[in-house]
């Protein structure tokens, strides 16, 4: 889990305005900063498969946050896939 800072500093960059909590843009920025804390643990402990679900699940779940971006604000996808430097 991320803390409250570290939370408010990944959304820093996405938000739309002041209270901008829900976006997809934001909920993809907070998704990618846990997927990426759970990669480095899963790197120290291979035999952690409950974790591993529980990253598998959140990728999927960004996954179709970026789908549902990309078919409503293409411009906006593009330019939030370049800033998290995602591949797709």
């Amino acid at each position: 889990m991320l803390s409250t800072d570290e939370k408010n500093s990944a959304m820093e960059g996405y938000r739309r305005h002041d209270s901008d909590t829900g976006s997809p843009q934001v909920q993809v920025a907070i998704l990618t900063e846990r997927i990426n804390r759970l990669t480095e643990h899963l790197r120290g402990n291979k035999k952690d498969h409950h974790s591993r679900r529980g990253l598998l699940k959140m990728v999927g779940r960004r996954r179709r946050l970026l789908n549902y971006l990309q078919r409503t604000d293409l411009e906006g996808y593009r330019a939030l896939v370049q800033q998290l430097g995602l591949r797709r």
